[in-house]
């Protein structure tokens, strides 16, 4: 059971009063989905006892990004983070998977009038990204939710009456273009401060095309609002994938024609979204000692290959990606070495000024998602890294969060070897765990995280540098920080208030010092500059 809600406009109190009061009468719901404007320009105040924890949202909280320059702060992280305990923000664009099977598509922001757009806007080339990333898909059906902050252009042909909001003008041409493509179940859009329920449409042509599910579409009102108007809905709502496809296809009495069948003839391809169709990715990344901060195609040919190995393409990000070195949202200043397939950087907001990252230079999700080739440079990067914090009387912990993230990220954090054994670490994580209910297997030290986690299956990771792991599937919420908060507890670093990044980053040129520190001092163990 889910509930989506309009434009929240920082009414935070209002809302989360409303949910509270509507699960004491109807029980428990798993999720609020909130669209349209989630801050407005005067709700710090009211922001600031959630951000800091003293108040908190009753149940999982996934709002959309800012529509306008005066939010774009509140959200410190384009690809998503966590903004507070249980308030969730998605992301620019892409898609949500549940434990349950759920799909959640999600765009952020308006549609740009300009080029380039807005950093609080989308383009053709972000819905056309967004599309070929689930299109791309074997079988696609199509997604559960879509969640976009504008309403569709021309929703309203061939239905019931949009009352005072006319849906030939409101709206984007790019959300409709997104909606016929992605064939949502649920969309649900705010903005226009008025409730509309559209009657359900059907995703096929009749007599010409296999039946398909259809897509219902609902715009919601802004909270609090004195004319009433519906802003907050219940739904339940079984995932596709769990449906019988008999049952998935039922088509209801009041069913209408594709609003945006027409609209979508009539649209030529942009060239954004033919180079977001057709042009192929090509991977760069960068020779930190012969050619700084230029580019060179990595296709071996420096290294005199005449023929270079056809190596199959990592998939691509379904938005900007801060991991993916070819992306301009890398800080490139942190990178303190790169191989052929997976380069090191430094954490931003370390646990400490040696905390590194090892990270696939193509878009690999999690270590079960790796090629053979990729899996091998990781362990040549770990042995590495074993020897120089060795070198420094340290052992590390590796640990891999693989929830509401994009790109792998394998944390690696030193820890002085007279601090704490392996065994002591091993405890701390335990304890921390079971404290928070949460079960933390010791899987055998030989064993392939693969084996016990298959593509796309959620889940949480310690190894340490003597080849011990443990393990974690993860079946529903799972703090976004435990990681940290395990090694930053006194149980180990003592260092509590460092587990959360964002109370540790630096300036950028302390960082750009600290890199160079590093890349000096693990010059003679790094296998990629001989």
């Amino acid at each position: 059971r889910r509930l989506a809600c309009g434009d929240v406009e920082g009414r935070l109190d209002a809302i989360f009063g409303r949910v509270r009061a509507i699960q004491a009468k109807s029980g428990r719901f798993d999720m609020l989905l909130c669209v349209g404007n989630f801050f407005s320009s005067t709700s710090e105040a009211e922001w600031a006892e959630y951000r800091t924890g003293a108040k908190k949202a009753p149940i999982p909280t996934f709002v959309l990004g800012a529509n306008n320059q005066d939010t774009l702060s509140y959200f410190p992280d384009v690809s998503g983070c966590e903004l507070a305990e249980n308030i969730t923000y998605l992301g620019r664009r892409g898609v949500y998977s549940g434990c349950s099977g759920l799909q959640i598509a999600y765009l952020s922001g308006t549609e740009a009038q300009q080029e380039p757009a807005p950093a609080h806007s989308f383009s053709a080339k972000d819905v056309a990204e967004l599309k070929m990333s689930l299109l791309s898909t074997p079988n696609f059906r199509g997604v559960d939710i879509l969640l976009t902050s504008p309403w569709p252009r021309e929703v309203g042909t061939f239905a019931n009456s949009a009352g005072e909001i006319d849906t030939k003008k409101c709206g984007s041409k790019l959300v409709s273009d997104l909606a016929a493509s992605l064939k949502p179940r649920y969309h649900f859009a705010a903005l226009e401060k008025a409730y509309y329920e559209r009657l359900p449409y059907r995703n096929h042509m009749v007599l010409q095309e296999t039946p398909q599910h259809v897509t219902r579409f609902i715009a919601l009102a802004d909270v609090g609002n004195t004319s009433k108007k519906k802003y907050l809905y219940a739904f339940s709502i079984v995932p596709m994938s769990s449906m019988d496809p008999a049952e998935l296809v039922k088509q209801p009495q009041d069913v209408t024609e594709n609003p945006y069948r027409k609209l979508r003839k009539e649209a030529p391809k942009s060239k954004a979204q033919l180079s977001a169709e057709e042009e192929p990715a090509c991977q760069f990344f960068f020779d930190l000692n012969k050619h700084q901060g230029k580019k060179r195609p990595s296709d071996g040919r420096e290294r005199g290959d005449s023929q270079p190995k056809q190596a199959k393409k990592p998939p691509q990000p379904t938005g900007p990606c801060w991991f993916c070195l070819a992306s301009p949202e890398v800080e490139k200043h942190l990178v303190v070495s790169i191989g052929t397939h997976c380069y090191l950087a430094l954490a931003k907001g370390g646990l400490s000024p040696d905390h590194v990252l090892i990270l696939p230079i193509g878009h690999y999700q999690s270590v079960v998602d790796l090629s053979s080739e990729v899996l091998e440079e990781v362990t040549k990067y770990k042995a590495a890294l074993k020897e120089f914090f060795r070198s420094k009387g340290k052992r590390y912990v590796l640990f891999e969060r693989n929830y509401r993230s994009q790109h792998l990220q394998l944390q690696v954090i030193p820890l002085p070897l007279d601090l704490c054994t392996s065994e002591d670490i091993k405890e701390a994580f335990i304890t921390q765990a079971q404290e928070q209910q949460i079960e933390l297997l010791e899987i055998p030290e030989h064993s392939d995280i693969a084996q016990v986690a298959q593509p796309g299956t959620p889940y949480f990771y310690v190894e340490l540098d003597t080849g011990e792991k443990l393990f974690h599937r993860i079946r529903g919420r799972f703090p976004l920080q435990f990681g940290r908060e395990v090694l930053a507890s006194e149980a180990l670093l003592a260092q509590p208030q460092r587990a959360d990044w964002r109370q540790c980053a630096a300036q950028r040129p302390e960082e750009a010092a600290q890199a160079g520190a590093f890349r000096r001092e693990f010059e003679p163990f790094d296998f990629s500059t001989r």
